[in-house]
């Protein structure tokens, strides 16, 4: 979405009724009610898919290998992102953030009441519908809440965000405690069902509160000439045809397996980065200055990547750690393993208010961008350093206590805060004028590379890719990526500009 100024910006009265969210627009409202339900139903399913995947049959669950479960989990994370770019292309040329919205969150809502069928084709079919409805939300909905304010030196707005993103984590803390207690201690599918439920009482209060919503919501921003619409229909029907017809002669073959899905959509993931960063690069209308400054990302981007790698694994290795590892049992309190889940949402909450008031405290001594990810990256390492000696003190077969999955996610929690809002930040400061909103895009990319390359590494390497060696490698790599980066700033601070 282009920026404009304050002076040209839309001006957004208050409501008739005189009536606040917090100080701020009563849309605000409608899309933090939104985004809590729709994380809500994410979060509670991601809680339950590894768990449900891997739990036996007799137990209700699929019986799929662990390393097959993990490497679905990684590649399903990075649909979801993935599908952020259509979803953005969607919103600003064919219906506008309000429309693609509400569709999307329909389709999530039907894709959580298909996982709770119990019918393991409309299972993974509801896996798609899940992915592809997320992406396209997550798109649009903050585009949204930049609209209700009057641009972006209106005095609200990053309180604004702040508000917006607090219903975020809100939905992630809840989501496991009520999904997923319900999904393991009563039915694995009452649990995707509560996801369900969850979701339409998100789409119902959307539609019911977009009359608060600003005018522009509802704008098409660059809608498709005839030409481009006809180009966009002939290019979405002869990739459907050709992925139905390859897929067709697959299962024809009796040669079809998840590999057959999981392989291609992990390329996939590392491919558009690169073809994206490449077409940026190439183009003409890219200054030099802006093509310094691309270069210059780049290094983000992979450090990014390497980073989301570990951290996305909290709901596929780490929690098939707590179901076989870790005791449930902490103070005499007995809680079903999904509930580890909510701890990151948790120290989000205590911790990033205390870190954001460090950071205006310190003023100029505010550590620069690249420094803030090098501590994340080496923190992310950490984590995992930590989660081998976890792995050691387990081997003997005992279950080790609950405190060392509490103090991983702790220091996760600090190292995300201290690079994916910065991460958020530098993104919209280097970014070239002309691709402004899509390298916001490629930025979500950074997750889907990162998920895609550890299914791959699951689909290649099997269990031992989780074991303590498998932790081992992958928290020193991170650690190495983050004190490389860390000395690399000098060559990397030229290529940013005035960006510090």
């Amino acid at each position: 979405m282009a920026s404009t100024t304050s002076k040209d910006a839309p001006q957004h009265p208050p409501a008739a009724d005189g009536k606040t969210f917090f100080g701020h627009p009563r849309g605000l409202a409608t899309l933090f009610m939104t985004e809590m339900w729709e994380r809500f139903s994410f979060y509670g399913m991601r809680a339950l898919l590894v768990l449900y995947l891997t739990a036996a049959v007799a137990e209700g669950g699929m019986g799929m290998a662990s390393a097959t479960a993990v490497a679905l989990y990684s590649v399903y994370n990075a649909t979801v992102y993935l599908m952020a770019m259509p979803g953005g292309w969607l919103g600003d040329r064919v219906w506008g953030p309000r429309r693609t919205v509400s569709i999307s969150a329909f389709v999530i809502m039907i894709g959580h009441a298909l996982l709770a069928t119990g019918v393991n084709a409309l299972f993974f079919a509801g896996l798609v519908f899940i992915g592809v409805g997320s992406g396209l939300l997550k798109a649009n909905i903050s585009t949204m809440v930049g609209h209700l304010y009057s641009g972006p030196n209106d005095p609200r707005r990053d309180g604004g965000f702040t508000v917006f993103y607090m219903g975020i984590n809100i939905g992630a803390f809840a989501a496991p405690l009520l999904i997923g207690w319900a999904g393991q201690k009563v039915s694995w599918h009452l649990g995707f069902g509560l996801a369900a439920v969850g979701m339409a009482l998100g789409l119902i209060q959307f539609l019911i509160g977009t009359r608060h919503l600003a005018p522009e919501s509802s704008v098409v921003p660059q809608p498709l000439d005839a030409a481009d619409r006809n180009k966009a229909i002939r290019n979405t029907v002869i990739a459907a045809v050709v992925t139905a017809v390859f897929y067709a002669a697959i299962v024809l073959a009796d040669a079809f397996t998840i590999d057959w899905v999981l392989w291609p959509l992990s390329i996939a993931g590392l491919v558009l980065p690169t073809y994206y960063f490449v077409r940026m690069r190439r183009d003409r209308e890219v200054t030099e200055d802006e093509r310094k400054k691309l270069t210059g990302y780049i290094w983000f981007f992979v450090a990014a990547a390497i980073f989301w790698m570990i951290f996305d694994q909290s709901g596929s290795t780490l929690s098939l750690f707590a179901e076989k590892s870790t005791s449930t049992d902490l103070f005499g309190i007995e809680f079903p393993t999904s509930w580890f889940q909510s701890v990151n949402p948790l120290w989000v909450m205590i911790i990033a208010p205390v870190l954001a008031a460090l950071w205006v405290k310190l003023g100029s001594r505010n550590p620069a961008t690249t420094t803030k990810f090098s501590f994340g990256l080496i923190g992310i390492g950490v984590s995992f350093g930590v989660m081998m000696l976890a792995i050691a003190s387990a081997s003997g077969g005992d279950k080790v206590t609950p405190l060392w999955l509490i103090t991983v996610y702790l220091i996760q929690t600090v190292a995300e805060l201290c690079l994916s809002p910065v991460g958020l930040s530098v993104t919209t400061k280097l970014a070239p004028a002309k691709y402004a909103s899509q390298l916001m895009g490629v930025w979500f990319l950074a997750v889907t590379a990162g998920d895609c390359v550890f299914a791959i590494v699951q689909l290649v390497l099997g269990d031992a890719a989780s074991g303590k060696t498998g932790f081992a490698v992958q928290g020193v790599i991170a650690a190495l990526a983050g004190f490389v980066f860390l000395a690399a700033r000098k060559r990397i601070n030229p290529l940013l500009g005035a960006v510090k």
